[in-house]
């Protein structure tokens, strides 16, 4: 499917300039403008950041492409909604593993080398991540909203750090939107079940964060359903965090 003009105006970057830039991903994006379109977010403008987890139990989804697959969808997505090409990534395990930005057009095999390149793999710390991605969001100087992408295949092993960091990080305009991989009657989710429940405005100002489960092989998500549910959320977000004047637009 070819999306309509109107719907390409409406995105960040074109669908002409991405057949040019990256013609691989053209599928991706148009699955994404689908999504995007749904929600009501056509013309809406907001950075994309992705956050790996690279803890040892990861190594599978590493081998088989499923994490530079995402990233390529996460990239696809951004191209709706930034106009620079670039999503800021994350590895995290017990501490940062590093950090690098994935662009349109120089994204072929990007995380498979970074990866093979930061050596071993730790333990799951989330808060190392989040305060990353907070300390890049506050340089950049941007007052635009962001749209997290921070996937993990368990809890962290600092759950108080995790929820303080969440809890802080929503007077900021971020959204958390996790994603679970693995088995989903694993305990280890319960926490990210917990993190996307914290109450209003008891814990948070707003309700700053999703999760969602993709399932035991996350590479076969459909495009379409992967991106209902990175989006599910956030309009709504969108609306409480302006009401909360944690949005000035």
């Amino acid at each position: 499917m070819i999306v309509s003009n109107s719907g390409e105006r409406s995105s960040a970057i074109s669908l002409t300039k991405v057949m040019e830039r990256a013609p691989d991903l053209v599928d991706l994006y148009e699955a994404a403008g689908s999504s995007v379109r749904a929600h009501g977010l056509e013309g809406v403008r907001a950075a994309v950041y992705l956050v790996l987890d690279r803890s040892g139990s990861m190594r599978p989804y590493y081998r088989d492409g499923t994490m530079q697959h995402l990233a390529e969808q996460v990239l696809s997505l951004s191209a709706h909604l930034d106009d620079d090409g670039v999503v800021p990534v994350v590895f995290f395990s017990t501490d940062v593993d590093g950090s690098t930005d994935l662009t349109l057009g120089r994204h072929h095999g990007r995380i498979d080398k970074l990866h093979a390149n930061l050596g071993h793999m730790g333990r799951t710390n989330y808060h190392w991540a989040m305060d990353e991605v907070i300390d890049h969001y506050m340089a950049s100087g941007s007052d635009a909203p962001a749209l997290v992408v921070f996937q993990t295949d368990g809890g962290p092993t600092s759950r108080l750090a995790a929820e303080r960091y969440l809890c802080k990080a929503a007077r900021l305009p971020l959204f958390w939107q996790f994603i679970g991989f693995g088995d989903p009657d694993d305990n280890e989710f319960a926490f990210l079940h917990r993190l996307d429940t914290l109450a209003v405005p008891g814990r948070r100002v707003v309700d700053n964060a999703g999760f969602f489960h993709a399932g035991r092989r996350p590479r076969t998500t459909d495009d379409h359903a992967l991106y209902d549910r990175l989006l599910q959320e956030f309009p709504a977000w969108l609306a409480e965090a302006r009401t909360a004047r944690v949005l000035d637009r």
